[in-house]
């Protein structure tokens, strides 16, 4: 007589699946995770690596769809800042888009040649050179919106209104929280 197998079901043993204590891994603390200064310290938690990285991704899609309209990204900052409020000077120019004075001189004197801007020294400080828009800068901007708003909308896809609000406060306070260190 042959020997079958018994067809009521195994009990399975208890098995504990943890980790001996020595095994188990600790949580990550994300503020050691993202500071350079400790042994726990990663790249991809460091807030400044992935700031970089997304700009570097954005700026290279943007400088891409900015070629084909014959503009750069500094024009483009500068137009789009002009934008928002026209004329400017130099300095409030530079300051808001990040970018030395000597640069920014340069850039405008670029764009006073391409049309896109004048130039001239300010009636009530003649040290102040002020920057506006002309109606070819106003074309230029328009097109430069038109092909960068879809990247923008990429970027914040799937975000919702009070995230993407959160983002931009934080921000804010990163930026803030290093000031008494310039």
């Amino acid at each position: 007589m042959r020997n079958l197998p018994d067809s009521r079901p195994e009990r399975p043993l208890p098995v504990d699946l943890t980790p001996p204590t020595a095994c188990r891994v600790p949580p990550i603390d994300p503020f050691e995770a993202a500071d350079p200064g400790t042994s726990a310290f990663r790249v991809e938690r460091y807030p400044f690596y992935l700031l970089n990285r997304l700009v570097g991704r954005y700026n290279g899609i943007i400088e891409a769809r900015l070629r084909t309209i014959d503009l750069d990204i500094p024009s483009w900052r500068v137009l789009m800042i002009l934008g928002e409020a026209s004329p400017r000077g130099t300095r409030a120019i530079a300051d808001a888009a990040v970018i030395n004075l000597s640069t920014m001189t340069r850039i405008v004197q670029r764009m006073v040649g391409a049309g896109l801007v004048t130039a001239a020294s300010s009636p009530e400080d003649a040290r102040i050179t002020l920057v506006d828009l002309t109606p070819v800068g106003q074309a230029r901007l328009a097109e430069a919106r038109r092909v960068t708003a879809p990247i923008f909308g990429h970027l914040v896809q799937g975000f919702a209104a009070d995230e993407f609000e959160q983002l931009i406060a934080m921000l804010g306070r990163m930026h803030a929280n290093l000031a008494p260190l310039s």
